[in-house]
């Protein structure tokens, strides 16, 4: 190591007051500094061979898609999605939430994302927003015991109930757009804003959706279904005011239902 006199004898002084003994100190100063490694000129670094690139894997979605597909039922595509990792919110939710009420029933109800209570039990709306769901699609003789299929667009919960991120969205939708498809209801229900704009691929907000009557469509189904949007009963819990709204949709649904030949119940 070299310095000029001055430098040294102030580097000294520090190391003293720092505690550092003399005989340590005049080691550290003979040491010898190891030698930065050679810089490799740029002409051999441009002439060295390149390694061949990785492929890139595929992504999520793209899985989800081809495995979706290949469900020939739904209980095909409940399997399929146990054994998906494709999506990180599996990694942190309890259980998968698919479905619940009857398989091949006229009426199929799809929600957003699972709760608490969802994770808890593995079956959507099973809390108290699934409880007022319960309530007011049995006044018009709707229900997941005799007439209902019902499922979500996410199937694991997002921690702290979170929005789903793209990533997420993404490799789910094209299991529910399967699932609906194999299901083929006649009619529709889009239960709350985001199962309606991911499913619709609208933009709208809810309360411009809801009690229309409108048409699903994607790849996959042989052709279009009928749909309506639905105020989710989570929003009406929030707003109880909205009530109203939700029971001009629910009659506008049940005439929908009578015209396509859904046998309702007698009601609650």
């Amino acid at each position: 190591m070299s310095a000029d006199p001055d430098t040294l004898r102030a580097l000294m002084a520090w190391w003293r007051e720092a505690g550092v003994e003399s005989a340590e100190a005049q080691a550290i100063l003979e040491a010898p500094m190891l030698a930065p490694p050679p810089r490799a000129a740029p002409e051999a670094m441009r002439q060295a061979p390149r390694k061949p690139a990785k492929p890139v894997p595929a992504s999520a979605a793209d899985d989800a898609r081809k495995i979706a597909a290949a469900a020939a039922s739904l209980g095909d595509l409940r399997a399929a999605l146990e054994a998906f990792d494709g999506c990180a919110l599996k990694q942190t939710a309890r259980r998968l939430v698919f479905s619940d009420g009857v398989e091949g029933a006229p009426v199929m109800l799809v929600g957003e994302a699972p709760g608490r209570e969802e994770d808890a039990e593995g079956k959507p709306f099973v809390g108290r927003s699934g409880q007022l769901l319960d309530r007011m699609l049995g006044s018009i003789g709707i229900s997941r015991a005799e007439n209902l299929f019902i499922s979500n667009v996410i199937f694991w919960r997002p921690p702290g109930n979170r929005p789903p991120t793209q990533g997420e969205i993404a490799a789910c939708v094209p299991f529910i757009e399967r699932a609906v498809a194999l299901a083929q209801p006649k009619l529709l229900i889009l239960c709350g804003g985001f199962s309606a704009q991911t499913l619709l691929k609208r933009d709208e907000g809810v309360l411009r959706l809801r009690g229309k009557r409108l048409s699903a469509s994607w790849p996959g189904l042989t052709t279009p279904l009928n749909a309506m949007v639905m105020l989710h009963p989570a929003y009406l819990l929030r707003r109880p005011q909205d009530k109203r709204l939700a029971w001009m949709d629910l009659l506008a649904f049940a005439d929908w239902a009578d015209e396509l030949g859904v046998v309702r119940g007698q009601g609650i």
